[in-house]
């Protein structure tokens, strides 16, 4: 599987998604800081690629109807904090090695994940 990490995440997410055997790169990877949502959303399909974000926006399914991409994970966190990001993406990666969130939206809070087919 492989997953873009937007610009509003740490770094280290993509270096995490590595280290658990998936193909991760960022945003700022590839110099599209500062893009808008569109583009990196038409980046993701291009590339192939499951977008991770702390950006509500791409929750919208009418913006972004779950079956038209390969899969978004909106990570709701309770604070933004680097730490409390990692260790929310370090809980979802058994997860993710077992389940596939092609055509789906997974909204990751603490406790659960919400679907959206």
């Amino acid at each position: 599987m492989n997953f873009k990490v937007d610009e509003n995440l740490p770094a280290e997410c993509a270096a995490l998604l590595r280290e658990a055997g998936f193909d991760a790169d960022t945003v700022g990877d590839e110099n599209l800081s500062g893009a808008d949502d569109p583009t990196i959303f038409e980046r993701c399909q291009v590339e192939g690629r499951v977008l991770i974000t702390l950006d509500l926006d791409f929750s919208n399914v009418f913006a972004y109807p779950p079956a038209s991409h390969l899969g978004v994970i909106v990570l709701r966190t309770r604070s933004q904090d680097k730490v409390v990001v990692l260790a929310s993406l370090h809980r979802l990666i058994p997860v993710l090695k077992a389940n596939m969130p092609s055509g789906q939206l997974w909204i990751v809070e603490r406790d659960r994940i919400r679907v959206r087919q």
